[in-house]
């Protein structure tokens, strides 16, 4: 159930922690128990120095000889109840809670006026989570200390948890009977009227408020909705009617006319009283996003279009073209519509005001990497990690299309960078990926050397990337070095996606290199049945592995078609001719 006593609450936490911090570094007066009439004067002055040590000692933070004076005080009293709450203490720090609370209890029985050992008991059964002996305690304290306010703040707390309204209430009006009439208590005392729905009462409340500061429209406001709540709404429009004419960007106002008119079923006006509010400038935007919210929600119900949603955001993107969070959730409405491209204008117009919005750059990147727009990709992601730094994912895709548009020193560089900002919380996964790419980019650039090297790195930080281990695992083989390892790699990749044509492509030429042909085949043969005739790479590899199972005519089927599909294998056309397979 939602609770709404947010600032009472905030108020029994703080006393709470200032009753802990008191009770917890410092002792009470030593109480009026101690008498020449249960002591005898000796017997008071070994006391009194023994637990005046105690608390030096405590002072010094040397708990152990200070409990060791405490405990000889008992033997010199066991009544007394500072010595009880200070072993109450000193138990509760070695978390030995009913030792603690058995302490506490014998302080508070002898000396019962006393509000700290009293305060210690119930906070203690508040930290067990005892309900029943909290609340017992605490009304108690009200009734022994009769103009203290904690001891009703911490009742009030236990009684929302209970969700016990009336309680809730008798508290809060012997609290007002503490601290007299107080704004916050009586919107307290409105919240919970109107979670009982006793609209009366919480209309009186209002009532009240709205005497004791006229001028505060909020009340005013307040009111007009007790108002509705309570069937006047002539009473309540006529306030509204007052307040807006007073002030005309009140957002209470405006927000709860537009109810009233909702209410009344003038659905047009309703409508266009939310279009004023969001159109407003002074009116705060996480409040206009609740009600585009709203209105959106409204016209799907109603199975309008969206052209009144799409220009009631234009309207107010020209209103107030400096924010951000109203275009963010237009975007975010054209995506879910499926309007892709009417979404573009809209990101490129937040990240302009707002360079580091990585949730709308992230969006426009998406756009463009599905068109495979590498030019797109660098446009977008090169202002991007100036303005946000850490944005790592940006640096990927900058370092991709910077491979893909032939800039290959760039992509190194940028890959580079990005492992400068690695922290401690960077995935691993995310840290292999830059070097598995750096890998790529440096066997294109025919840096052997680098690239086996940046395939290690991406697998001492990920050793099943699989990306990593398939393009490693090829290019070996191309280089026909560390087969085994080589094997072993591409083996994982199939394992994993046993119907990836390249894995399975990859797979089976290692062993083909091996001279393991019969197990070539069945790899090789599969990888065609996944996809893998759309690659002329695959497709003239599976002639080649045909040819040396001894079965040239299909092999011959495979290298024509490798050919016509635009491969420019240079021995492909002798293959063809000389009918048999030619190693490179």
């Amino acid at each position: 159930m939602k609770r709404f006593f947010s600032g009472v609450t905030s108020w029994i936490i703080g006393s709470i922690l200032l009753g802990h911090a008191q009770f917890a570094v410092s002792s009470p007066k030593i109480t009026a128990i101690m008498t020449q009439d249960t002591l005898s004067a000796e017997q008071q002055r070994k006391f009194d120095y023994f637990y005046l040590e105690a608390l030096r000692l405590k002072g010094e933070r040397k708990y152990s000889a200070a409990f060791d004076m405490i405990f000889h005080c008992q033997t010199i009293n066991p009544r007394a109840p500072e010595v009880q709450y200070e072993l109450g203490q000193y138990y509760l720090t070695l978390q030995k809670n009913p030792q603690s609370l058995s302490a506490f209890k014998a302080a508070v029985n002898t000396a019962p006026q006393n509000y700290w050992y009293n305060q210690a008991l119930a906070s203690l059964y508040m930290q067990q989570e005892d309900s029943i002996k909290a609340t017992e305690t605490f009304e108690l304290m009200t009734k022994r200390f009769p103009n203290r306010r904690d001891p009703l703040l911490s009742l009030l707390d236990l009684y929302t948890q209970q969700s016990n309204y009336h309680k809730i209430i008798q508290t809060l009006d012997r609290l007002e009977s503490v601290m007299g009439k107080n704004e916050q208590i009586s919107m307290e005392k409105f919240k919970v009227y109107v979670q009982m729905n006793d609209n009366k009462q919480a209309l009186n409340e209002i009532e009240s408020l709205t005497k004791k500061y006229p001028q505060d429209n909020r009340y005013q406001v307040l009111l007009a909705d007790a108002y509705m709540q309570n069937n006047k709404k002539v009473e309540a429009h006529n306030i509204y009617d007052k307040v807006l004419a007073a002030d005309p960007d009140n957002s209470m106002a405006l927000y709860s006319l537009a109810n009233y008119y909702k209410v009344s079923g003038q659905k047009d006006k309703y409508e266009n009283q939310l279009s004023l509010f969001v159109l407003n400038t002074k009116v705060a935007s996480e409040a206009k996003i609740d009600v585009m919210k709203e209105l959106i929600s409204q016209y799907e119900n109603d199975g309008k279009d969206s052209i009144k949603v799409i220009g009631l955001f234009d309207k107010i993107i020209k209103e107030d073209s400096e924010d951000v969070q109203i275009p963010m959730l237009y975007a975010n409405y054209l995506i879910a519509k499926g309007m892709n491209t009417q979404a573009l204008p809209v990101l490129e117009h937040i990240v302009a005001l707002d360079p580091s919005n990585v949730a709308a750059r992230l969006m426009l990147l998406n756009n463009a990497i599905k068109k495979e727009d590498y030019k797109a990709v660098i446009r977008i992601c090169e202002p991007g990690i100036e303005a946000t730094p850490d944005a790592l994912e940006l640096y990927f895709y900058l370092a991709i299309a910077y491979n893909q548009a032939g800039r290959t020193d760039d992509a190194i560089t940028t890959s580079k960078k990005a492992l400068r900002h690695v922290t401690s919380d960077s995935k691993k996964e995310v840290i292999s990926d830059f070097y598995a790419l750096m890998g790529d980019v440096y066997y294109s650039k025919l840096s052997k050397k680098e690239a086996y090297a940046a395939y290690d790195s991406a697998l001492v930080y990920n050793a099943e990337n699989i990306s990593a281990l398939n393009n490693y695992a090829y290019y070996l083989s191309e280089e026909h070095a560390q087969l085994d390892k080589a094997e072993e790699m591409s083996y994982k990749t199939v394992k994993a996606e046993p119907n990836n044509s390249t894995f399975l492509d990859t797979y089976a030429w290692i062993l083909f290199i091996k001279g393991k042909y019969t197990q070539a085949l069945i790899y090789i043969d599969n990888a065609m049945k996944n996809g893998g005739t759309t690659s002329n790479v695959v497709t003239e590899h599976c002639g080649d592995i045909h040819a040396l199972t001894g079965d040239i005519e299909n092999a011959l089927k495979y290298w024509q078609k490798a050919l016509s599909m635009g491969s420019k294998s240079k021995n492909l056309k002798q293959k063809i001719a000389k009918k048999k397979y030619i190693s490179e």
